[in-house]
């Protein structure tokens, strides 16, 4: 179940909301300007279903963010459950850092855990299959995808580089809890 969590950034323990709540984590999310939506597919979903027609799934959502946000580029990506790599790539994202571009990402399957510095809160997303999230360009964050991830997620974006991440330097993300 997809869930938010805000933290005092001073304090791991101190815990100002908690909530699995689809509607209260919407709005609380865009009072930071986070985009939070659950999305259904228009056609079934399996484990050998390709790229391209997991995007052609979810076309519609697609295009309404690509008309809004001005996306350029749109892929999937996956990572099955027992990848020899895992420690390497969960360690790629586990550092503070803010792109110049939105980082949008939709959950096909499987979940990640955004962790958002705003402020003087750290916005904890779960995001579980069927969310997407989309973190304002320069906000800073970081990435949780689990010890053994298995995960299917499009992601769009504005920059045909693709992901290019600026560390913040900060030593944060080490203080709050992560997927495991």
């Amino acid at each position: 179940m997809s869930q938010l969590t805000i933290f005092a950034d001073s304090d791991a323990s101190k815990v100002l909301l908690n909530s699995n709540n689809a509607d209260e984590m919407t709005t609380e999310l865009a009072k930071v300007a986070v985009r939070f939506e659950q999305w259904q597919a228009h056609q079934l979903i399996t484990a050998t279903t390709s790229d391209e027609d997991i995007i052609n799934a979810y076309k519609q959502d697609i295009a309404r963010l690509k008309q809004q946000g001005g996306y350029q580029t749109v892929d999937v990506i996956s990572l099955a459950k027992g990848n020899p790599a895992a420690t390497e790539l969960r360690a790629k994202f586990l550092f503070e850092h803010t792109h110049s571009e939105d980082e949008v990402r939709f959950f096909v399957k499987g979940q990640g855990l955004f962790c958002l510095h705003i402020n003087d809160k750290v916005y904890q997303v779960l995001c579980q299959q069927g969310d997407l999230i989309s973190v304002p360009e320069l906000t800073p964050h970081w990435f949780d995808m689990g010890s053994d991830p298995e995960f299917t997620a499009i992601r769009l974006f504005n920059n045909t580089e693709g992901w290019v991440a600026q560390s913040t330097e900060s030593e944060i993300a080490k203080q709050f809890p992560l997927l495991d």
